[in-house]
């Protein structure tokens, strides 16, 4: 048997076509599947290539060493689809100064050019690397042109050796990561579109639990299918009725005159995994599984027969989905009304939230490319739809509404790519303390941390709004206008200058800009008019008046948004000059955006069709039409700048990191903080700068200490810190004295920390006394979910009374950098504004730079608190930190592979 290095795991991942494989270590029991491969699986061609030769001993040769006798050294991966093995990558350490191995691959024919060789080289590149594999060697013939294929797309430096027919193959595994990234994303990109045709554009659907009982769910669907024009075979499945709504119904799925794409399952929740492996068994390609309340047992047997069959899957607990394609025109959902034909997107994970939402969509006169109602997500989820839309050729904006992450990192590179060709907007849901427990109740799911996912949204480019109201307000601008510039500079107009106050103000506290107007502009009003900004037309304007006004203001170089806000009066109801004609007579898109606020209108936001054909989004609020315009203008200034690279790693020593970590966690299996000096090595691995510590364990020593350090020009003050194993706040205990300033305040102070902690004393840090600056926050929280989170902001005693911070998922983009400082609410100190003097902001972004490296370095960093780093005009230092590890498994967020969900629980991993 090889002997499997922990970073191969098992893990089920999509081929080219969509196709579900199971990834595992080979080991002894797989004999007899690996002499089937390279013997009846590969043709006579296909093992000369892979042996070089023709022999019959071959087979049972390759067989024997993959399965046979434990060896070190060797990684062994076998692809396999249901039971059958259909492909294996190994690679054996073949020389160990440099880290070399020598690499295999074999690949069943019939499984050729559907991505196996591929998927399995991913994942053995990731376990060689977590074994400290540097390259891989394979040799091939000349004329091999398919492993050749494979090694160009792979994504990484190949070099190639020509001689005798022969090519000798190296491929460094520690170069080009940013290319090889790109190109496993786009790999899973477009397995992920592939395996969701079936779903979503699918050629046949089956019901099954289909119904003649009124009001029934699957009854219910099955009629929505019907009516709303589904363009292939329908079926309806029933053990118990013969014929449902005139047309006949099939007593199971095995029965029926063809194999469906599609099956919606509404049948009782015992009965569904059973259900489910007769589709599979079928040849179904998709489920979508409406029934609630499965239990651990009946989500891990549903899951593995999706997974076994190549079964995509969305729910269980869903509302449905619906595909408004003309060349589909799929209804498979129990809301009460249809989708209308459109161009969004939208995925929701509550049917409460989707019914809404729909209906709102519906009535405003936004259509949807297609819905789906992700239910409790056992697989399908909102990444999957990104993907989708992104591809479809039809949707050009983008809806969620998320409970839970499943793959916060794939999500979020994914948006990251979307959200630069569609915009993508959500309702941030459970930002509360009770909001998070409902979702985890409602979607079997780990909460999420209100700050971890709103970096998320932040670096991923995603419009997070606060309800549904602020969503569909946001959706009406991004669906009808144009972006404004960057700058997002608005002018106010009203004919009610009460009203306009307010929306000024509205405009402001939601952070618009409202330059001063050019005062010719009142040659265009009435008198008494103000051109101020607000824009006060007076009652007495006129259409005309007002449409002049709007042209002049769409010209005006200093304003990028245009908010037009009206109410109704007498003057205007005597002459019949509605002011509002201005606006649906004119353009509905202009240079820039334009929005109306409608006083007497009676929902939030609706559309007013314009003379062009366009239409304008008119709302009640100006509160809502200012937080619209503000979520434009964001949108503005993400696509304004250019895709941010990844911050660049200064000189770290990761090898004396990783030994420090491997070192503690060897000799404190359950973790914990770690002790001064091996923060301080850690630290200095990746240049983070922690004032001058030394680590003393008696009076003397400390004394000592604090001369030396007075030799070395420092301040003549200095710091004592006591420690003991496990400490956590120092101040909040009474460990720190400051400002001693002779050996006897040395001295006392270790006394009194002596008689203070007793034998839980284990000595104590001294420190030189830091120049005054300002105090910061700078540390990592590392989620088991979303990862490593890096956090800045005020620090010092005032860092939990002032909450001000600032928070993203590292790895830090160069953007990141500069973002994390100007969102601070305290940076104008940072930058000198208040007669101070401007820090040394290279510094505070080297702290984030070492801080995000870290992290992502050492997957066993749980928590990282440098509090305070004191930021001056010449540097930065921190004179405080903490440091606690965890062992944890390796994890890369750029591998390939199919979520386990945690509702599934352990029956998910029982076979």
């Amino acid at each position: 048997m090889t002997a499997a290095h922990p970073s191969l795991t098992t893990a089920e991942a999509l081929l080219a076509d969509g196709t579900t494989v199971e990834l595992r270590p080979l080991g002894p029991d797989d004999h007899r599947a690996v002499l089937d491969l390279h013997a009846a699986g590969m043709s006579e061609e296909s093992r000369r290539m892979r042996f070089f030769g023709v022999s019959r001993n071959a087979p049972a040769q390759a067989a024997d060493r993959l399965c046979g006798p434990s060896r070190t050294g060797v990684l062994a991966l076998g692809a396999w689809a249901g039971d059958e093995l259909v492909g294996e990558a190994d690679c054996e350490l073949l020389d160990e100064p440099s880290r070399t191995a020598e690499l295999a691959l074999a690949v069943a024919d019939r499984w050729h050019h559907r991505g196996v060789a591929t998927l399995l080289l991913e994942h053995l590149v990731h376990a060689a690397r977590a074994a400290g594999i540097r390259f891989f060697e394979a040799d091939t013939l000349y004329g091999n042109q398919a492993v050749h294929q494979v090694f160009a797309d792979l994504g990484l430096p190949v070099r190639r050796h020509h001689a005798q027919g022969e090519v000798r193959i190296r491929v460094p595994l520690d170069e080009g990561d940013e290319h090889y990234r790109s190109a496993v994303d786009e790999r899973g990109r477009r397995a992920d579109v592939a395996s969701l045709a079936a779903l979503l554009r699918p050629a046949s659907v089956a019901v099954v639990g289909a119904s003649r009982r009124e009001g029934s769910v699957g009854g219910t669907v099955l009629a929505k299918i019907r009516e709303g024009g589904f363009a292939g075979p329908l079926w309806a499945v029933n053990p118990h009725a013969r014929e449902i709504g005139g047309e006949r119904a099939y007593p199971s799925v095995s029965a029926l005159p063809a194999v469906p794409d599609l099956a919606v399952l509404a049948v009782p929740a015992g009965a569904v995994p059973g259900v489910a492996e007769e589709c599979g068994e079928a040849g179904v390609r998709a489920l979508v599984v409406l029934t609630s309340g499965l239990g651990p047992q009946e989500a891990g047997r549903l899951i593995r027969a999706c997974r076994r069959h190549s079964m995509r899957l969305v729910g269980p607990n869903s509302l449905g989905l619906a595909q408004t394609d003309p060349a589909v025109r799929l209804d498979a959902e129990f809301g009460g009304a249809f989708a209308r034909p459109g161009t969004a997107g939208v995925a929701v994970q509550s049917g409460g939230v989707g019914i809404a939402l729909l209906s709102r969509l519906t009535w405003l006169g936004i259509g949807v490319s297609s819905f789906v109602s992700l239910g409790d997500k056992y697989d399908v989820s909102g990444n999957d739809l990104l993907q989708w839309w992104e591809a479809d050729g039809r949707t050009d904006l983008a809806l969620l509404h998320l409970e839970s992450f499943g793959s916060p990192r794939a999500f979020a590179r994914t948006a990251r790519r979307v959200t630069r060709t569609i915009p993508v907007l959500t309702v941030d849901a459970g930002r509360s303390t009770a909001g998070r427990r409902a979702a985890a109740s409602h979607t079997a799911a780990a909460a999420t941390p209100t700050v971890t996912r709103e970096a998320l949204f932040r670096q991923a480019g995603i419009t997070a709004t606060r309800s549904i109201d602020e969503l569909v307000a946001a959706a009406a601008l991004f669906h009808a206008q144009p972006l404004p510039a960057p700058r997002g500079a608005v002018a106010v107009v009203s004919n009610a200058g009460g009203i306009g106050i307010l929306a000024a103000d509205a405009c402001a506290e939601a952070g618009l800009a409202l330059p001063e107007l050019p005062q010719g502009l009142a040659e265009l009003l009435p008198a008494g008019a103000s051109v101020r900004n607000p824009v006060d037309t007076t009652a007495a304007v006129t259409p005309v008046e007002l449409t002049h006004l709007l042209r002049a203001l769409e010209e005006e170089p200093a304003v990028d948004a245009i908010l037009v806000c009206l109410v109704p009066t007498a003057l205007g109801a005597a002459t019949g000059e509605d002011p509002v004609r201005a606006l649906v007579e004119g353009p509905a898109r202009r240079r820039v955006p334009v929005v109306a606020v409608l006083l007497d209108q009676q929902v939030p936001v609706r559309y007013r069709s314009c003379a062009d054909g366009g239409v304008l989004p008119a709302y009640s609020d100006a509160v809502a039409a200012a937080r619209a315009l503000v979520h434009a203008r964001d949108r503005a200034r993400r696509l304004a700048e250019p895709p941010s690279a990844p911050v660049a790693a200064p000189d770290c020593d990761r090898q004396a990191a990783r030994s420090l970590v491997d070192g503690y966690l060897t000799a404190h299996p359950g973790g914990g903080w770690l002790d001064p000096l091996s923060t301080a090595d850690l630290l200095a691995a990746y240049g983070l700068p922690l004032t001058t510590t030394v680590w003393v364990r008696d009076e003397q020593a400390a004394v000592a200490a604090a001369d030396g350090l007075r030799g070395l020009g420092h301040d003549a003050k200095v710091a004592l810190k006591a420690y003991w194993p496990g400490q956590v706040h120092k101040s909040a205990v009474g460990a720190v004295r400051t400002g001693l300033a002779t050996d006897a305040d040395v001295r006392e102070a270790y006394r009194e920390f002596t008689k203070r902690f007793g034998a839980e004393l284990v000595g104590a840090v001294v420190q030189p006394m830091a120049a005054p600056g300002l105090e910061l926050l700078a540390g990592v929280v590392q989620d088991r979910v979303f990862g490593p989170l890096v956090v800045l902001g005020l620090g010092g005693t005032a860092t939990e009374v002032l909450a001000d911070r600032v928070a993203r998922l590292a790895p830090l983009s160069e953007r990141d950098l500069t973002t994390m400082v100007t969102e601070l609410r305290s940076a104008p100190l940072l930058f000198g504004r208040h007669g101070g003097a401007a820090v040394d902001l290279a510094a505070v972004r080297s702290v984030l730079t070492g801080l995000s490296l870290l992290a992502e370095d050492v997957a066993e960093l749980v928590e990282a608190d440098l509090n305070p780093v004191i930021v001056r005009p010449d540097g930065a230092v921190c004179v405080d930190v903490r440091v606690r590890l965890e062992r944890r498994p390796s994890f890369d967020p750029y591998l390939r592979r199919l979520r386990r969900p945690a509702a599934a629980g352990p029956a998910f991993e029982e076979e």
